[in-house]
Protein backbone atom coordinates (compact mmCIF):
# COMPACT_ATOMS: atom_id res chain seq x y z
CA UNK A 1 0.00 0.00 0.00
CA UNK A 2 1.32 3.65 -0.63
CA UNK A 3 0.85 6.33 1.27
CA UNK A 4 1.17 9.73 1.36
CA UNK A 5 2.68 10.12 4.82
CA UNK A 6 5.94 8.43 6.34
CA UNK A 7 4.64 5.33 8.70
CA UNK A 8 7.55 4.03 11.14
CA UNK A 9 7.04 1.00 12.65
CA UNK A 10 9.66 -0.01 15.61
CA UNK A 11 10.95 -3.59 15.24
CA UNK A 12 11.42 -5.85 18.29
CA UNK A 13 10.75 -9.21 19.51
CA UNK A 14 7.15 -10.02 17.99
CA UNK A 15 8.20 -8.43 14.73
CA UNK A 16 11.42 -9.31 13.66
CA UNK A 17 10.50 -12.31 11.81
CA UNK A 18 10.55 -12.50 7.74
CA UNK A 19 6.78 -12.94 7.87
CA UNK A 20 5.38 -9.50 10.18
CA UNK A 21 8.65 -7.57 8.01
CA UNK A 22 7.07 -8.15 5.07
CA UNK A 23 3.39 -8.17 5.93
CA UNK A 24 4.30 -4.50 7.57
CA UNK A 25 5.76 -3.81 3.97
CA UNK A 26 2.43 -4.83 2.38
CA UNK A 27 0.53 -2.38 4.60
CA UNK A 28 2.59 0.38 3.71
CA UNK A 29 5.41 0.90 6.38
CA UNK A 30 8.18 3.77 4.68
CA UNK A 31 10.89 2.95 7.49
CA UNK A 32 11.86 0.17 10.29
CA UNK A 33 13.29 1.43 13.43
CA UNK A 34 15.54 -0.09 15.49
CA UNK A 35 15.43 1.55 19.37
CA UNK A 36 18.81 0.99 20.75
CA UNK A 37 17.44 1.63 24.07
CA UNK A 38 16.30 -1.90 23.89
CA UNK A 39 19.11 -2.94 21.64
CA UNK A 40 22.54 -4.79 22.40
CA UNK A 41 25.42 -3.17 20.43
CA UNK A 42 26.63 -6.75 19.74
CA UNK A 43 23.13 -7.88 18.46
CA UNK A 44 23.15 -4.45 15.80
CA UNK A 45 24.42 -5.72 12.90
CA UNK A 46 23.32 -8.93 12.93
CA UNK A 47 19.76 -7.63 13.50
CA UNK A 48 20.50 -4.98 10.50
CA UNK A 49 21.65 -7.94 8.05
CA UNK A 50 18.39 -9.88 8.82
CA UNK A 51 15.87 -7.04 8.42
CA UNK A 52 17.80 -5.93 4.98
CA UNK A 53 17.70 -9.75 3.53
CA UNK A 54 13.80 -9.46 4.53
CA UNK A 55 12.86 -6.22 2.69
CA UNK A 56 14.00 -3.11 0.86
CA UNK A 57 12.35 -0.40 3.42
CA UNK A 58 14.90 1.25 4.57
CA UNK A 59 15.84 0.92 8.31
CA UNK A 60 16.47 3.74 10.91
CA UNK A 61 18.33 4.07 14.01
CA UNK A 62 17.19 5.40 16.91
CA UNK A 63 19.78 5.91 19.81
CA UNK A 64 19.71 5.63 22.83
CA UNK A 65 20.52 9.09 24.41
CA UNK A 66 20.60 11.02 27.11
CA UNK A 67 18.37 8.57 29.19
CA UNK A 68 18.92 7.24 32.88
CA UNK A 69 17.36 3.71 32.93
CA UNK A 70 17.20 0.37 35.12
CA UNK A 71 19.99 -2.32 34.45
CA UNK A 72 18.45 -5.89 34.46
CA UNK A 73 15.88 -6.85 37.07
CA UNK A 74 14.50 -10.10 37.92
CA UNK A 75 11.53 -11.29 37.05
CA UNK A 76 9.06 -9.53 39.02
CA UNK A 77 10.42 -7.24 40.64
CA UNK A 78 8.30 -4.96 43.41
CA UNK A 79 9.10 -2.48 45.85
CA UNK A 80 7.19 -2.13 49.07
CA UNK A 81 6.07 2.01 49.99
CA UNK A 82 8.19 2.82 52.85
CA UNK A 83 11.07 0.50 52.74
CA UNK A 84 14.62 1.68 51.32
CA UNK A 85 16.52 0.87 48.00
CA UNK A 86 20.13 1.16 47.32
CA UNK A 87 20.55 3.16 43.75
CA UNK A 88 24.31 1.57 42.11
CA UNK A 89 26.06 1.71 39.15
CA UNK A 90 27.14 -1.57 38.90
CA UNK A 91 26.00 -3.68 36.40
CA UNK A 92 24.33 -6.81 38.18
CA UNK A 93 21.15 -7.95 38.71
CA UNK A 94 18.59 -6.09 40.53
CA UNK A 95 16.15 -6.96 43.10
CA UNK A 96 13.91 -5.45 45.64
CA UNK A 97 16.50 -3.59 47.75
CA UNK A 98 18.84 -2.83 45.18
CA UNK A 99 18.63 -0.71 41.92
CA UNK A 100 20.78 -0.99 39.02
CA UNK A 101 21.10 2.52 37.02
CA UNK A 102 22.67 3.66 33.91
CA UNK A 103 24.84 5.26 32.42
CA UNK A 104 26.99 4.47 36.00
CA UNK A 105 27.99 8.41 37.14
CA UNK A 106 25.02 9.50 36.95
CA UNK A 107 24.10 7.91 40.34
CA UNK A 108 26.95 9.95 42.42
CA UNK A 109 25.53 13.37 40.88
CA UNK A 110 22.02 12.09 42.87
CA UNK A 111 21.45 14.90 45.82
CA UNK A 112 19.47 13.97 49.16
CA UNK A 113 15.99 14.92 48.69
CA UNK A 114 16.12 14.28 44.88
CA UNK A 115 13.07 12.03 43.66
CA UNK A 116 13.21 9.43 41.42
CA UNK A 117 10.92 8.49 38.88
CA UNK A 118 10.89 4.62 37.65
CA UNK A 119 8.49 4.24 34.22
CA UNK A 120 6.29 6.69 33.99
CA UNK A 121 6.04 7.01 37.93
CA UNK A 122 5.05 3.26 38.54
CA UNK A 123 7.60 3.44 41.56
CA UNK A 124 8.70 6.86 42.86
CA UNK A 125 11.56 7.48 45.59
CA UNK A 126 13.16 10.13 47.53
CA UNK A 127 17.21 10.05 47.81
CA UNK A 128 18.01 9.97 51.19
CA UNK A 129 22.01 10.04 51.28
CA UNK A 130 24.42 9.18 49.18
CA UNK A 131 27.26 6.75 50.35
CA UNK A 132 30.42 5.12 48.63
CA UNK A 133 29.18 6.32 45.04
CA UNK A 134 25.60 4.53 46.03
CA UNK A 135 22.42 6.64 46.46
CA UNK A 136 20.18 4.81 49.09
CA UNK A 137 16.29 6.36 48.94
CA UNK A 138 12.81 5.80 50.37
CA UNK A 139 10.15 4.08 48.71
CA UNK A 140 7.47 6.42 48.26
CA UNK A 141 4.94 4.77 45.78
CA UNK A 142 5.73 1.13 45.52
CA UNK A 143 5.41 -1.33 42.60
CA UNK A 144 7.18 -3.45 40.02
CA UNK A 145 10.35 -2.42 38.72
CA UNK A 146 11.36 -4.52 35.38
CA UNK A 147 14.82 -3.93 33.01
CA UNK A 148 15.51 -1.24 31.34
CA UNK A 149 12.89 1.33 31.91
CA UNK A 150 13.14 4.96 32.01
CA UNK A 151 14.11 6.80 35.17
CA UNK A 152 13.52 10.70 35.44
CA UNK A 153 15.93 12.00 38.86
CA UNK A 154 14.37 15.79 40.03
CA UNK A 155 17.08 17.52 39.55
CA UNK A 156 18.38 15.57 36.88
CA UNK A 157 22.21 14.91 36.61
CA UNK A 158 24.17 15.81 33.49
CA UNK A 159 24.59 13.17 30.67
CA UNK A 160 26.38 13.30 27.26
CA UNK A 161 24.12 13.59 24.69
CA UNK A 162 26.40 10.54 22.86
CA UNK A 163 27.12 7.74 25.29
CA UNK A 164 30.11 5.23 23.99
CA UNK A 165 26.81 2.95 23.25
CA UNK A 166 25.88 4.98 20.96
CA UNK A 167 28.88 6.16 19.33
CA UNK A 168 29.49 1.99 18.42
CA UNK A 169 26.11 1.63 17.29
CA UNK A 170 26.27 4.08 14.69
CA UNK A 171 29.61 3.17 13.26
CA UNK A 172 27.84 -0.37 12.61
CA UNK A 173 25.11 1.42 11.12
CA UNK A 174 26.71 3.30 9.17
CA UNK A 175 28.51 0.22 8.03
CA UNK A 176 25.73 -1.68 6.74
CA UNK A 177 24.23 1.17 4.81
CA UNK A 178 21.70 2.92 7.57
CA UNK A 179 21.04 6.59 6.19
CA UNK A 180 18.53 7.76 8.72
CA UNK A 181 19.48 8.44 12.37
CA UNK A 182 16.86 9.58 15.18
CA UNK A 183 19.05 11.61 17.32
CA UNK A 184 17.46 10.83 21.14
CA UNK A 185 16.85 13.97 23.64
CA UNK A 186 17.82 16.76 21.22
CA UNK A 187 18.08 19.62 22.85
CA UNK A 188 20.12 22.45 21.10
CA UNK A 189 21.51 23.24 17.95
CA UNK A 190 24.81 22.30 18.91
CA UNK A 191 23.83 18.72 19.45
CA UNK A 192 22.36 18.22 15.63
CA UNK A 193 25.81 19.58 14.35
CA UNK A 194 27.73 17.49 16.46
CA UNK A 195 26.03 14.22 15.52
CA UNK A 196 25.76 15.28 11.83
CA UNK A 197 29.76 15.49 11.95
CA UNK A 198 29.40 12.17 13.25
CA UNK A 199 27.69 10.67 10.31
CA UNK A 200 27.61 11.47 6.51
CA UNK A 201 26.61 14.76 4.84
CA UNK A 202 23.79 13.30 2.58
CA UNK A 203 22.72 11.00 6.07
CA UNK A 204 18.83 12.28 7.30
CA UNK A 205 19.11 13.18 10.99
CA UNK A 206 15.48 12.86 12.57
CA UNK A 207 15.83 15.27 15.95
CA UNK A 208 13.74 13.99 18.83
CA UNK A 209 11.70 16.74 20.87
CA UNK A 210 11.19 14.70 24.59
CA UNK A 211 12.45 17.80 26.79
CA UNK A 212 11.54 21.22 27.73
CA UNK A 213 15.10 22.55 26.55
CA UNK A 214 14.15 21.02 23.48
CA UNK A 215 11.17 22.68 23.28
CA UNK A 216 12.85 26.13 24.19
CA UNK A 217 15.55 25.43 21.53
CA UNK A 218 13.21 24.29 18.43
CA UNK A 219 13.91 27.16 16.67
CA UNK A 220 17.56 26.68 16.50
CA UNK A 221 17.01 22.94 15.81
CA UNK A 222 15.29 23.50 13.29
CA UNK A 223 17.49 25.02 11.38
CA UNK A 224 19.89 22.40 11.75
CA UNK A 225 17.85 19.18 11.40
CA UNK A 226 16.07 17.46 8.47
CA UNK A 227 13.11 16.23 10.57
CA UNK A 228 11.88 16.38 14.07
CA UNK A 229 10.03 13.86 15.91
CA UNK A 230 7.69 14.49 19.22
CA UNK A 231 7.85 12.06 21.55
CA UNK A 232 4.88 12.45 23.54
CA UNK A 233 6.20 9.94 26.38
CA UNK A 234 9.74 11.47 27.40
CA UNK A 235 8.10 14.64 27.29
CA UNK A 236 5.45 14.04 29.50
CA UNK A 237 8.33 13.43 32.06
CA UNK A 238 9.45 16.92 31.77
CA UNK A 239 5.67 18.76 31.10
CA UNK A 240 2.42 18.72 32.67
CA UNK A 241 0.75 15.69 30.63
CA UNK A 242 -2.02 18.33 29.89
CA UNK A 243 0.23 20.88 28.47
CA UNK A 244 1.11 17.64 26.14
CA UNK A 245 -1.78 18.18 23.51
CA UNK A 246 -0.91 22.09 22.76
CA UNK A 247 2.68 21.96 23.09
CA UNK A 248 1.86 18.75 20.28
CA UNK A 249 0.20 21.60 18.01
CA UNK A 250 2.53 24.17 18.31
CA UNK A 251 5.48 21.70 17.38
CA UNK A 252 3.64 21.19 14.36
CA UNK A 253 2.76 23.98 13.59
CA UNK A 254 6.69 25.73 13.84
CA UNK A 255 7.77 22.36 11.73
CA UNK A 256 4.96 22.96 8.99
CA UNK A 257 6.60 26.67 8.59
CA UNK A 258 10.07 25.84 8.26
CA UNK A 259 8.44 23.27 6.50
CA UNK A 260 10.23 20.37 8.06
CA UNK A 261 8.85 17.29 7.77
CA UNK A 262 7.48 16.00 12.02
CA UNK A 263 6.77 12.64 13.07
CA UNK A 264 4.51 12.50 16.36
CA UNK A 265 5.11 9.39 18.54
CA UNK A 266 4.24 8.03 21.65
CA UNK A 267 0.74 5.87 22.31
CA UNK A 268 -0.57 6.21 19.28
CA UNK A 269 -2.63 2.66 19.79
CA UNK A 270 -1.35 1.82 22.96
CA UNK A 271 -4.22 -0.48 23.36
CA UNK A 272 -3.54 -2.19 20.47
CA UNK A 273 -0.37 -4.16 22.43
CA UNK A 274 -2.55 -6.46 23.53
CA UNK A 275 -5.90 -5.78 21.96
CA UNK A 276 -7.06 -6.53 17.89
CA UNK A 277 -8.55 -3.26 17.67
CA UNK A 278 -8.15 0.21 19.28
CA UNK A 279 -10.24 2.61 21.29
CA UNK A 280 -11.95 5.32 19.65
CA UNK A 281 -10.42 8.04 21.84
CA UNK A 282 -7.00 6.03 20.29
CA UNK A 283 -8.60 6.95 16.26
CA UNK A 284 -9.30 10.24 17.10
CA UNK A 285 -6.08 11.14 18.23
CA UNK A 286 -4.37 9.58 15.44
CA UNK A 287 -6.60 11.86 13.24
CA UNK A 288 -6.79 14.99 15.05
CA UNK A 289 -2.45 14.53 15.34
CA UNK A 290 -3.13 14.58 11.29
CA UNK A 291 -5.29 17.29 11.14
CA UNK A 292 -2.52 19.04 13.59
CA UNK A 293 -0.06 18.75 10.58
CA UNK A 294 1.78 15.93 11.26
CA UNK A 295 4.17 14.63 7.87
CA UNK A 296 4.26 10.80 9.42
CA UNK A 297 3.30 8.69 12.78
CA UNK A 298 5.84 6.14 14.40
CA UNK A 299 4.31 3.25 15.90
CA UNK A 300 6.52 1.70 19.06
CA UNK A 301 5.25 -0.87 21.60
CA UNK A 302 2.43 -1.75 19.43
CA UNK A 303 4.56 -3.24 16.53
CA UNK A 304 7.77 -4.07 19.04
CA UNK A 305 6.42 -6.22 21.75
CA UNK A 306 2.42 -6.42 20.71
CA UNK A 307 0.49 -9.01 20.21
CA UNK A 308 -0.93 -7.82 16.83
CA UNK A 309 1.50 -5.68 14.77
CA UNK A 310 0.70 -5.95 11.63
CA UNK A 311 -3.33 -4.77 12.62
CA UNK A 312 -1.86 -1.69 14.77
CA UNK A 313 0.15 -0.89 11.43
CA UNK A 314 -2.79 -1.17 8.85
CA UNK A 315 -5.33 0.69 11.22
CA UNK A 316 -2.90 3.64 11.07
CA UNK A 317 -2.54 3.12 7.26
CA UNK A 318 -6.46 2.87 6.88
CA UNK A 319 -6.61 6.27 9.10
CA UNK A 320 -3.89 8.54 6.87
CA UNK A 321 -6.22 6.97 3.73
CA UNK A 322 -9.07 8.58 5.82
CA UNK A 323 -7.44 11.71 6.17
CA UNK A 324 -6.40 11.98 2.82
CA UNK A 325 -9.74 11.30 1.35
CA UNK A 326 -11.29 14.41 3.69
CA UNK A 327 -8.77 16.60 1.96
CA UNK A 328 -11.01 15.94 -0.95
CA UNK A 329 -13.64 16.39 0.56
CA UNK A 330 -16.55 14.07 2.33
CA UNK A 331 -20.45 13.78 1.86
CA UNK A 332 -22.48 12.32 4.80
CA UNK A 333 -22.91 9.53 3.00
CA UNK A 334 -19.16 8.67 2.63
CA UNK A 335 -18.68 8.49 6.15
CA UNK A 336 -22.00 6.43 7.12
CA UNK A 337 -20.93 3.66 5.02
CA UNK A 338 -21.47 -0.07 6.15
CA UNK A 339 -19.77 -1.17 8.62
CA UNK A 340 -17.79 -3.76 8.79
CA UNK A 341 -19.65 -6.40 9.97
CA UNK A 342 -22.71 -5.27 7.93
CA UNK A 343 -22.21 -7.41 5.18
CA UNK A 344 -25.39 -7.50 2.74
CA UNK A 345 -27.18 -10.66 3.04
CA UNK A 346 -28.90 -11.65 0.01
CA UNK A 347 -33.37 -11.38 1.00
CA UNK A 348 -34.66 -14.50 1.76
CA UNK A 349 -37.05 -15.86 -0.98
CA UNK A 350 -41.20 -16.09 0.14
Amino acid sequence: MSLKRALLCTLGPTSLNERVISELEQVGASGFRINMSHTEVADLERILQFVQKCTKVPVSIDTNGARLRTGPMGEGVALVEGTRVRLVSAAFWGDAFTIPISPGTAVAQLEPGARVSIDFDAVLLQIDRIVDGSAEAIVLSGGEVGSRKAVTAYPSPRLSNFSEKDLLATQIALKNGVHEFALSFCEDRASVDRFRGMIGPGDTIVSKIESQQGVRNLGEILKATDRILIDRGDLSREVRIEAIPLLQKAIIHAANARKVPVYVATNLLESMISRRVPTRAEVNDVINTLLDGADGLVLAAETAVGKYPVEAARMIATLMNEYEGSLKGLHLDDLLGDHPLSARRPARTP
